[in-house]
Parts: structure tokens; C-alpha cells; sequence
């Protein structure tokens, strides 16, 4: 295989990494600025409990369900139109949430904010696959995802901030946040479409003979994997894929059931409502987790051991969230939900390391897209399972205890991927999720 410069790799990292950060950093913040409504949005709306709980996660039904299509499209189309489409139709649905004031109205636009959302991440892990050889791939995935941890670290304040706004112009400060963060999305969707390149034969800013050198190596790449590939339907029912699946979706719920009530939890904790302050609070456990995002991926890289290291990460995560209720102290609630931020961003970038690394074509963007749908449908269930467990209790504490369950049971499953070996591999003789079994074999193709 052709080995590409360093030099070459350092120049897209630059050129493309920041601008796909700034457009998760929005993709997020739109998704799960919600939370930071909840208390404003339902004082004035007068929604309740399990409505803003089916509307928070009915978001992610409409996600799921149009991940594989929207990623097979942006194969066809290119990243540069399908990106702009998908971020101007977000940020504009996100804008119009300003008019959710009732039930109804809430539930269709969360639920077209999936659609229109539908296939981005997917689609910018596909994307990375056009830029990035393997052996640069695992570190560009890492410093995209610290996109989540960034969009609360930086949004967490600004959304406070614009629930202060209530009265301005005769908005409530709920209606300026939806305003103001789905316009900036939009924006940048605009900005994508003459930003980003679709391949790097497309890239003036690189050289004729580093886009011939970048390309060729990325070429020979798929070649290899489509010499070994399967069809389509034979990747998204491959068992090893429908398994990663299952883990991606509990840890996704775990995820979800931090963000969506992080910033009511912080208020409580703080005895405020949620503003400013709280904002600035909510920040600090998202601070940690970027610190996680970096350290914990590249020990994984030094030593190899993904399936423990994962393992214990998101386990981790889980007895935050658990702690976070058991302790009586606001401050050591806080280094909790600290702990729990910091392991369900950090076990993410690990885990994409597991699906095979030798899919190519619409094999790769079905698959990616399949785990990342299921995935989604625990952005549904956190807060439903939540509702349900603290009504089916009558305690407020049994929703948190019951998603750390679901971080337990996820660790657990991550630990026994070595036991659960396809009799066929997805793509070729040998993949990452067949070779798990020894991880610093699997370490080696990272």
C-alpha cells in the first residue's frame, strides 16, 4: 500500500477537521438544546413531563429511520450538496421550534428535525474515509467527536444566556434560542456548499501532485476492500454488525439521559433555574469529557486493548450518572456527572474502531449508517425509559439508575465482542470484529 506524506495529511487535517468540528459543534447543539428549554418551554407552553419526554425523543424515530437512505444519497451526490441540504433544513426546522406551543406542534418539528438531520454523522465518517488513508482515519474520527463535549462547553453558556432574553421583542427567551442556534446552523450549511471539496481530486488548495498522491493512495484502498466486498444487504445483516448495533443503541441512551436533563439536574443541584449560571456550570462536566475524549482514545491506540479500555470506559459513565442521585453533596453530584460525561464521550471514538475498517463504497456508508440509526433510537428510549422508571417507582432518582443500568449492560456487551465471532467475516478473510480475540492485532490495522 502507497504511504502518503505526512505533510499532505497535516494539510486536510487543517483544511477540513475545524470546519467539520464547527458543523457538529451545531448539529448537537440543535439536537439537545431542548434540555436547556425543558423548564422555560414547559412553564410557557404548559407541556408536560411525558410530552416533552415523546417530543425529546421522537426526534431520533425520524433520525434512525432515514440514516441508510440520506447516507446512500450523499455516496451518489457528493458531501458537498448533501451537507449543505442537510444542515440549511436542520437549522431552519431547529428556528421554527420558536412556534412549538403545544403538543402537536412539538412533536412534528422535533420529529422533522431528525429527518432533515438524518445521515450527517454518518455522512462525515464517510466523508473522513475520502480524505483520510486508514492510518490517519482512527485520530481525524477522534478530533471530530470532540464536537459533543464542544457544543456544551461553548453552547451550555449561550443557551443560558439566551433564555435570559425573555420579553426582548416579545419572544420568550426559549423562542430566542431556537431562533438564534438554528440560524447559525443554516448559515454554515450555506458556507459548507462553497467550503468543502467532495474528493480530493476536487481540492485546488492542495497541488496537483498531492491530490494525484492523496487520491491514488485512497484508490488503491478501496480497490483492496472492494476485491473482498459483499453486497449490501449481506453487510447490514451480517451478525457482527446487527451486535454493534445493539451496544451503540444502549450506549446512545446512556448518552442521551446526561444530555437532555444535565442542565435541569445542574439547577436543581444549584438551587437556580436555568440560565446563565446554570449554563456555565452545566459547561464544566463537558470540559472534562474533551480532556477524556483525548486522553482515553490514544491510551487505547498506545496499548491496544480497545474492548477493555471501552469497557470500563462507559462503565465508568454509568456509575456517574448512578452517583450523581446517591450523593447527598451538590459538589461531589457535580464531579459525578463529571465522571459520566466524561465516559460516554470518551467510549464513542473507541468504539468506531470496532466495525470493520475494510468497507468500502455503499458497503461502508449502508453499515456505518445502520449502527449510527440504531444507535439513535436510544436518543428515543433515554428519555421514555427514564419517565417510565421514575412513574413505575414513583422516585425521581430510578430514571438515572435505570439508564446507568443500560451503561453496565453496554460495558458487558463490549466485553464479550471477542466471544461473538461471525462464521463470516463482513467484507474479507479477516476483519477488526473477527479479530478482536487478540487487540493488539486489531490494534495494528489502527
Amino acid at each position: 500500500m502507497n504511504t502518503i506524506s505526512p505533510y499532505i495529511i497535516k494539510k486536510v487535517s487543517w483544511r477540513l477537521l475545524p470546519f467539520l468540528l464547527l458543523m457538529y459543534v451545531l448539529a448537537f447543539l440543535d439536537r439537545a438544546n431542548v434540555g436547556f428549554a425543558k423548564a422555560a418551554f414547559q412553564a410557557d407552553t404548559g407541556i408536560s413531563d411525558a410530552a416533552f419526554a415523546f417530543g425529546a425523543g421522537i426526534f431520533f424515530l425520524g433520525y434512525a429511520f432515514l440514516e441508510v437512505p440520506s447516507n446512500l444519497i450523499m455516496y451518489k451526490v457528493g458531501a458537498r450538496l448533501w451537507m449543505c441540504r442537510i444542515m440549511v433544513t436542520w437549522g431552519l426546522i431547529s428556528a421554527a421550534m420558536m412556534f412549538a406551543h403545544n403538543e402537536m406542534t412539538f412533536y412534528v418539528l422535533r420529529f422533522l428535525l431528525g429527518v432533515a438531520e438524518a445521515g450527517f454523522f454518518p455522512g462525515v465518517i464517510l466523508y473522513l474515509t475520502y480524505w483520510f488513508p486508514h492510518q490517519a482515519r482512527a485520530r481525524a474520527m477522534g478530533f471530530f467527536y470532540f464536537g459533543a463535549p464542544l457544543a456544551f462547553i461553548f453552547g451550555s453558556p449561550l443557551s443560558g444566556l439566551l433564555l435570559e432574553f425573555d420579553g426582548m421583542a416579545g419572544l420568550h427567551g426559549w423562542q430566542w434560542l431556537f431562533l438564534v442556534e438554528g440560524l447559525l446552523a443554516a448559515v454554515v450549511g450555506v458556507w459548507a456548499y462553497w467550503y468543502l471539496d467532495n474528493r480530493p481530486v476536487n481540492a485546488k488548495w492542495l497541488t496537483q501532485e498531492e491530490r494525484q498522491s492523496l487520491q491514488d493512495t485512497l484508490d488503491q484502498e478501496d480497490r483492496e476492500k472492494m476485491a473482498h466486498g459483499k453486497s449490501l444487504l449481506k453487510v447490514l445483516t451480517h451478525p457482527g454488525v446487527l451486535y454493534l448495533c445493539l451496544i451503540y443503541m444502549l450506549i446512545q441512551t446512556s448518552v442521551y439521559g446526561v444530555v437532555f436533563y444535565l442542565p435541569t439536574q445542574v439547577a436543581g443541584l444549584l438551587g437556580q433555574k436555568v440560565g446563565f449560571m446554570v449554563g456555565l456550570v452545566t459547561a464544566i462536566p463537558w470540559v472534562c469529557a474533551v480532556a477524556a475524549a483525548y486522553l482515553i482514545p490514544a491510551y487505547s491506540d498506545r496499548t491496544g486493548n480497545r474492548r477493555v479500555t471501552a469497557a470500563l470506559t462507559v462503565a465508568v459513565g454509568g456509575l456517574g450518572i448512578a452517583a450523581s442521585v446517591a450523593f447527598g453533596s451538590p459538589m461531589l453530584a457535580l464531579i459525578a456527572l463529571c465522571f459520566a460525561a466524561s465516559g460516554f464521550i470518551a467510549v464513542q471514538p473507541i468504539f468506531w474502531t470496532f466495525p470493520s475498517a475494510y468497507l468500502a463504497g455503499s458497503a461502508a456508508a449502508g453499515s456505518i449508517a445502520l449502527i449510527n440509526s440504531v444507535g439513535a433510537l436510544g436518543g428515543f428510549m433515554a428519555p421514555n425509559l427514564k419517565r417510565w422508571a421514575e412513574t413505575a417507582f414513583d422516585s425521581t432518582a430510578a430514571g438515572l439508575y435505570f439508564l446507568a443500568g443500560a451503561s453496565l449492560l453496554a460495558g458487558l456487551l463490549i466485553l464479550a465482542v471477542h466471544r461473538f465471532s461471525p462464521s463470516a467475516p463482513v467484507t474479507r478473510a479477516a476483519t477488526p470484529l473477527d479479530t478482536l480475540p487478540g487487540d493488539a492485532h486489531e490494534h495494528a490495522h489502527h
